[in-house]
């Protein structure tokens, strides 16, 4: 699988206080609709993906039901997050 760099730039480093649109697979129009409801950082994303327990249906599953991200969108934000988490917990 290859990643973006937007993948490979988060994973990189400890989250932080990162906006939310510098998770892999969440541009400009998803950012504003999770920001919307109040998931305006990264790490409340991430939040939300140890709660469903990095389960990747629930979690894509929630992606799409919160702010529409489709498919492709909800894998690259699953993969990123999930990678993140190997390397930093």
């Amino acid at each position: 699988m290859t990643t973006s760099q937007k993948h490979r730039d988060l994973v990189a480093e400890p989250m932080g206080d990162k906006p939310v649109g510098c998770l892999a697979g969440i541009g400009e129009v998803l950012a504003k609709k999770l920001e919307d409801k109040g998931f305006d950082k990264a790490y409340v994303v991430l939040g939300q993906f140890l709660v469903l327990k990095k389960d990747e249906d629930l979690f894509r599953e929630w992606l799409k039901d919160t702010c529409g991200a489709n498919a492709k969108q909800s894998r690259d934000c699953f993969g990123c997050l999930r990678e993140w988490c190997d390397a930093f917990l």
